[in-house]
């Protein structure tokens, strides 16, 4: 008799440990492992939004600082009419050349229209001169009002002793279409 009930507990045993392993199983698989990547996906989550909350008070404390750029972005900007632009343009590389003693060698613009509310001109811009003349073009460029980037600069010596050089400007100027503050 002694046999008959160890082998009925052993099997007992044994199906309790089936049922255990299987739930273990699906315990893990099925709801653990699923509840780890949605709690993941959620810190995920929620640091992107407090990363957003931070930018948006740095650009709420910056309001002021923000908005008077704009305004001076949208005060010198080139007008909207592409000819009128483009004459503004070659007499800001014009008047540019004069006061720094460059030779301009080739100038040509080209119009892009990127959006509805603005358009930009890229203009590529070949001067030549000696690298006084060539750094006071530039620093002419630079300190004007009018709402120019410089894309690329290409410096290059003609000589030997670097005396003549070139120097070749991709500009970018931004034309306003609409003036809405949005």
């Amino acid at each position: 008799m002694e046999a008959a009930v160890k082998i009925e507990n052993r099997q007992q045993v044994l199906v309790v440990l089936a049922i255990a392993a299987v739930g273990l199983f699906v315990g893990v698989n099925f709801i653990l492992t699923p509840l780890a990547g949605w709690w993941s996906g959620r810190a995920a989550q929620i640091r992107d939004l407090s990363a957003k909350v931070k930018d948006g008070r740095h650009l709420i404390q910056r309001e002021t600082a923000i908005r008077s750029h704009w305004d001076d972005m949208r005060a010198n900007a080139l007008p909207a009419n592409t000819s009128l632009a483009e004459h503004q343009l070659l007499n800001a590389v014009d008047g540019w050349s004069q006061s720094s003693g460059v030779e301009i060698t080739s100038l040509m613009p080209q119009w892009k229209n990127d959006d509805t509310n603005y358009m930009t001109i890229n203009c590529r811009v070949e001067t030549a001169g000696d690298i006084g003349t060539l750094s006071k073009f530039l620093y002419e460029l630079e300190k004007g009002p009018m709402a120019l980037r410089v894309d690329s600069v290409e410096l290059a010596a003609h000589d030997n002793t670097g005396q003549q050089m070139t120097l070749g400007l991709d500009l970018n100027g931004l034309a306003l279409i609409s003036n809405d503050t949005k």
